[in-house]
């Protein structure tokens, strides 16, 4: 099959990229001629392991190519997807869907023959109704369906996660746009993984519940780690303990600093938004929101007790900055809450990420940037565990504390456990939910 691809972002790109190596010959489309310039040369603008050789294999294949004429993409194209932005509305938390109709509007305009219109863009429910009404009234002429097919890529695991899908969601409302898909996914389809077809709005709805769902996992334990640490119990054993509950299973119950990312943030804020403009208000998502925030903001009290209640003049290391490992998105990460509370109260930050540098350096002044972890601890008084990235996960402790000034760590990630950092020479250390020693301890 044909396949245009508007929109060459995260789930843009990883999209383009899965779909032609199925066999399909995918044209992507993006107007910002550095990203072309970029890909067409068969490098990638964002971080994603595997991502770049799977596209340099496609494009020697000549079913991979990218352009910014949208003409040109769509003739004979048998589908066309949509996956530009929807970030949070400014002042209302609604997703914005500017993006999205503005590029189904030009889409419309140079269609040449009826094309099923596939919108991959997480949208609030009755979006695609919207983009079938607007295609019909920019093009009267052609009968175009209208497809909703969300995805559920995690940012480091995307290339895996689309290869071996849980499910393949499809909201349809035609016969023809249902034989379509299951031909754009008939690879997957011939290995058993599932197609589910729905309408419209429950294929919308589905995205929204299943990403405000994950958010409320790690929110639940997050606030858990708090109680553990108040009452002695160790947050990870209770998470071990729920996880093999097969009801509960143990993914997304690791505590940490908070939720970020492209998803979370955004889709349970304009989750909220549709509860409250249908007269129906989601109070658990609501919750969700206002906690994750709570916790970010506990994290920089962490620090502060960790450095005897003040940071003037303090070295502080921070490892990791990314929301997540295996992936250069800085969007509504806990460093960007974290580190310019840690700046403004006269701290002297350090930072050290694989892959965030590109992202970050515009959106974190004033930190000193290291490639290398013990370098970084030279002379410091504290080091902050912040993204659990593997080069972090094997840190020799007992040479990192040798070089500090004041061996102290905030392991906001429980890679290591208190007793194994003051085994190496730490003299404090504060976790998520676990045994902690403090500077003001017996």
């Amino acid at each position: 099959m044909k396949i245009a691809m508007i929109g060459t972002g995260y789930v843009g790109l990883v999209s383009g990229v899965c779909f032609s190596d199925f066999g399909h010959e995918v044209v992507c489309v993006d107007k910002n001629q550095d990203k072309l310039a970029l890909l067409r040369a068969g490098k990638t603008p964002i971080f994603e392991p595997g991502l770049d050789r799977l596209m340099a294999r496609n494009m020697a294949a000549n079913r991979l190519s990218f352009t910014d004429d949208l003409r040109d993409a769509t003739q004979d194209a048998d589908t066309v997807f949509i996956a530009v932005g929807t970030p949070s509305r400014r002042g209302d938390g609604h997703a914005d869907l500017s993006f999205v109709f503005g590029a189904v509007k030009e889409v419309a305009e140079v269609l040449t023959k009826p094309a099923v219109i596939v919108i991959k863009s997480t949208v609030p429910v009755g979006t695609n109704r919207k983009v079938a009404e607007l295609l019909k009234e920019v093009r009267p002429d052609l009968a175009c369906d209208v497809v909703s097919n969300p995805e559920f890529l995690r940012e480091g695991a995307a290339i895996d996660d689309f290869m071996h899908p849980d499910r393949v969601v499809v909201g349809v409302e035609s016969e023809r746009a249902s034989e379509v898909m299951k031909e754009v996914y008939r690879p997957l389809a011939l290995r058993d993984y599932p197609l589910l077809t729905t309408d419209l709005e429950t294929a919308e709805m589905i995205k929204y519940a299943a990403n405000a769902f994950l958010a409320t996992k790690v929110t639940f334990i997050n606030e858990i780690a708090m109680l553990c640490e108040r009452t002695g119990a160790d947050v990870k054993d209770v998470a071990n303990g729920m996880g093999f509950d097969s009801r509960i299973g143990p993914k997304f119950l690791q505590a940490g600093p908070g939720y970020g990312g492209s998803c979370f943030p955004k889709d349970t804020m304009a989750l909220a938004r549709i509860g409250q403009d249908n007269s129906s208000p989601l109070q658990i998502v609501e919750t969700v929101i206002k906690v994750n925030e709570e916790v970010k903001r506990l994290m920089i009290e962490k620090i502060i007790d960790l450095c005897d209640g003040k940071l003037q003049n303090k070295t502080i290391v921070v490892l990791g900055l990314t929301f997540k490992p295996d992936t250069d998105d800085m969007r509504d990460a806990p460093a960007l809450t974290i580190v310019p509370v840690l700046v403004g109260r006269g701290a002297n930050v350090r930072v050290v990420d694989p892959q965030a540098f590109r992202e970050a350096e515009s959106l974190l002044p004033n930190v000193a940037w290291f490639d290398d972890p013990y370098a970084a601890t030279d002379g410091a008084d504290a080091v902050v565990m912040l993204t659990e990235w593997n080069e972090f996960r094997a840190l020799d402790l007992r040479d990192m504390a040798g070089r500090m000034a004041q061996p102290r760590m905030a392991d906001l990630r429980n890679i290591y456990s208190c007793d194994l950092a003051l085994d190496a020479g730490f003299e404090a250390y504060t976790g998520m939910g676990r045994k902690s020693k403090l500077p003001f301890d017996d």
